[in-house]
């Protein structure tokens, strides 16, 4: 069955003039001339994305959009017209951000977060309206697992994030050291699922991990700036969060440890590696 919007392997049935036509119960889809491979021959078989153009028929290239159906994507706007705004995502057929799929105006040169979907009408399009894309969380879902993380909006709890393309999250604001910006990907693992089905996302690793973990950042940071690092008690929460993206309480009680244990030692200027390390 043809995939419209995503790769599909088809075999070539003829090749005329306009180029490489393949032959299928759908109809036939024409890979243009331009785009086929020289030794391209009948019965040779192609890995193409297929789409709709303008003129309503099936189109094949080899040319790889940057997301594909059911793809989330941040993208820039080109331009916008009468029946919306349409996109770069990568082909000589730009995107449609339909207006009715916009949670807000947009404008040329703006980036987007967009969810790419099939019309009805067969045509590939894009929506700003992630939330109804986004679905209940299922077994695949448990407590503690490493997952993929979109941004994808901010509210006065924290940053909403996509998991793994599919589920819904939450990133609290007291876990976030440095704010991430809408459409940014991250590594994260799921703290805790509520009876309500709701997900807490966590960027730590492994809670009861935590403070060797924070060790670990601090003793290679470390080792990768010459034995010394211009952090103290006094810097700044934001001065550590760039450096090291710890909270300044953890950064604390990390270098706490690490001095009892006489491994670093606290100057007025910053934190240095102790003699014979």
């Amino acid at each position: 069955m043809l995939n419209i919007g995503n790769y599909n392997q088809l075999t070539i049935s003829r090749i005329n003039a306009s180029g490489a036509v393949f032959m299928l119960d759908e109809g036939d889809v024409l890979l243009p001339l331009r785009l086929t491979p020289k030794d391209a021959e009948v019965g040779t078989t192609l890995c193409v994305f297929v789409y709709v153009d303008s003129d309503g028929r099936l189109t094949a290239t080899t040319r790889r959009p940057r997301a594909v159906v059911g793809d989330f994507a941040l993208l820039n706007v080109l331009e916008t017209t009468t029946v919306g705004a349409f996109l770069d995502w990568g082909l000589e057929k730009d995107l449609l951000l339909p207006f009715g799929e916009q949670t807000e105006p947009v404008r040329r040169g703006n980036k987007v977060l967009v969810r790419i979907y099939l019309h009805s009408s067969g045509r590939i399009a894009a929506t700003t309206k992630l939330d109804k894309f986004i679905i209940p969380i299922d077994k695949s879902l448990s407590e503690g697992n490493e997952v993929d993380l979109l941004v994808y909006a901010f509210t006065d709890l924290g940053a909403k994030v996509i998991i793994n393309n599919s589920f819904g999250g939450l990133i609290f604001h007291t876990e976030l050291i440095v704010k991430p910006s809408c459409g940014e990907r991250l590594r994260g693992y799921v703290k805790k699922i509520r009876d309500d089905g709701k997900v807490d996302v966590t960027l730590r690793k492994g809670w009861g991990q935590e403070a060797v973990n924070d060790r670990e950042i601090i003793m290679e940071a470390l080792k990768t700036q010459g034995d010394f690092l211009p952090l103290t008690d006094k810097s700044t929460p934001e001065a550590i969060a760039t450096m090291l993206r710890l909270s300044k309480k953890s950064f604390k009680k990390a270098i706490g440890g690490l001095y009892k244990e006489g491994v670093v030692s606290i100057n007025p200027d910053g934190i240095r590696l102790g003699k014979g390390l």
